[in-house]
């Protein structure tokens, strides 16, 4: 699914704002699926896989088919690759693009399932005394 990427940048600033739109979808998606797997019983990989397939289908997908497509495609015409090209925001960065959305997939679930793990109470609750 290609969401509107007219507002961000182009280059590595493209990349990183694409990676932290990546990011946040994943930490929500692991939230809510962390929820709905305590509820059912799940086990945290099928949390993390669920959470990933899905990220990366709402945030991933078009860039990555474009991606694809650019390279194994048989574009017969240049008007055509020309008119392909003019619909993909900043085609020059496609790759770096991809990488910083999958990275930011990976990092938004690995901050999502630290924070549920996390300890809080025993490092930053109240101190037991042992007298």
């Amino acid at each position: 699914m290609q969401y509107d990427q007219s507002w961000m940048g182009n280059g590595i600033i493209g990349g990183l704002q694409a990676g932290l739109v990546s990011l946040l979808a994943a930490l929500l998606l692991f939230l809510y699926f962390h929820w709905l797997g305590r509820r059912h019983r799940w086990s945290y990989g099928r949390q993390i896989g669920w959470t990933f397939l899905l990220a990366c289908v709402l945030t991933v997908s078009g860039d990555l088919w474009n991606l694809f497509y650019f390279n194994y495609a048989q574009l017969q015409s240049l008007e055509l690759l020309k008119a392909k090209l003019a619909l993909v925001h900043d085609p020059e960065h496609l790759g770096l693009r991809v990488l910083c959305e999958l990275l930011g997939v990976a990092l938004g679930i690995y901050l999502g399932w630290a924070s549920c793990n996390a300890s809080w109470r025993r490092r930053f609750g109240a101190r037991h005394r042992a007298d």
